[in-house]
């Protein structure tokens, strides 16, 4: 059980402004101001692994966190201005732990791990912070303020991945914040609201769903994702296109060209999600959607692959083979093989077909 009882309290200087607010606003006269908390919650009861602690502004919530957590509130430290933000992560951590940790939290842009944390958006910032939050692996983890400066869309997306890299990597993590709107999508196993001194168990149900909008587009459209990408920001000419939105915005983009092989079919080209809405499957979605596409038309559906996050995704997934392991080869390929630098594996899609009208339909914008 944590317990504690928090008392705030302020002398009242008497000054010629205070007797006109007490008289405007019928103020009773007093030494001094005081708010107190008597708050316990039961977090030893049973285990957990994120917590929520929601309420209004001025209920108590960063007060009361500040004297439960206080070792574990997170203490902003600085950034290098003039470095890489990779360079800001623990030095015990080699860049593979730091990349896959980048990536869990919804941060999957290699480009933008170069750049400073100072130029980087809000958004990408949030997403930086978390992973730095979590990458000494501490038992708990605290931060006030969470998602408060950032585009609501991206608070909801950040929880979830967050959330989900949480329970996988076995803490505990508690957000404090007056947003209401990351509950159902953080999916607490706890709450604790401080104006009401209410707390209470959660059962877990499934965050909400995104329903994305898929259809072909020009490859035109390739210049919003380019520079997220960490290849070449080059298309190879033929390639078909598709874009996702979700909530009316732009999300995620994926081309596919013919592949050079004996048996033919389609190779995933290019597959981006926005920064700000990675680390909820939504590229993987939308990848599997377009090989179930080419399925239906009777095409091999192929992707070769180097980022970490996608091989770790693919090799889980019942939806894709994994056709190579990875490799500085490519195959059979030799030029590919003098030329590659990069660790990159092959997968084959062998899921489900999409129905054929739809997948026509698709195809031609119909």
């Amino acid at each position: 059980m944590f317990e504690v009882h928090i008392v705030v309290e302020s002398p009242v200087v008497e000054t010629p402004r205070v007797l006109q607010a007490r008289g405007l606003f019928d103020l009773p006269a007093q030494a001094s101001s005081r708010v107190e908390w008597r708050v316990s919650l039961p977090l030893k009861e049973r285990p957990w692994h994120v917590g929520l602690i929601v309420g209004p502004s001025g209920c108590g919530k960063s007060t009361i966190a500040r004297r439960l957590f206080a070792e574990a509130l997170e203490a902003e430290e600085a950034w290098p201005a003039d470095r890489s933000l990779l360079d800001a992560f623990p030095a015990d951590m080699s860049i593979k732990e730091i990349t896959e940790l980048l990536s869990a939290v919804g941060f999957s842009s290699p480009p933008a791990w170069l750049r400073p944390f100072g130029v980087l958006s809000t958004g990408q910032q949030f997403r930086v912070r978390l992973a730095r939050l979590l990458a000494s692996r501490p038992a708990l983890a605290v931060m006030d303020e969470y998602s408060s400066v950032v585009d609501r869309t991206v608070a909801q997306v950040g929880s979830a991945a967050l959330a989900r890299t949480v329970r996988r990597r076995g803490g505990q993590f508690i957000a404090v914040t007056c947003h209401e709107d990351v509950e159902e999508w953080l999916q607490p196993d706890w709450t604790y609201r401080p104006e009401d001194n209410a707390f209470a168990w959660r059962l877990l149900r499934r965050r909400p769903e995104i329903a994305l909008d898929v259809y072909r587009c020009r490859p035109s459209a390739w210049r919003h994702f380019h520079q997220h990408h960490y290849l070449s920001g080059k298309l190879a000419p033929g390639a078909v296109c598709f874009l996702a939105r979700w909530r009316g915005r732009l999300v995620a983009f994926s081309a596919w060209i013919n592949a050079l092989t004996k048996r033919g079919g389609k190779r995933e080209h290019r597959t981006v999600t926005l920064p700000d809405f990675q680390g909820v499957g939504i590229g993987a979605a939308l990848s599997g959607l377009i090989a179930s596409l080419w399925k239906a038309l009777g095409q091999r559906a192929t992707s070769t692959t180097t980022h970490p996050a996608f091989i770790a995704a693919r090799r889980r997934s019942p939806l894709w083979k994994m056709t190579r392991r990875p490799s500085l080869a490519s195959g059979r390929d030799r030029r590919m093989r003098h030329a590659s630098t990069r660790l990159t594996a092959g997968f084959e899609y062998v899921g489900p077909a999409l129905d054929e009208r739809t997948a026509r339909r698709l195809l031609t914008g119909g």
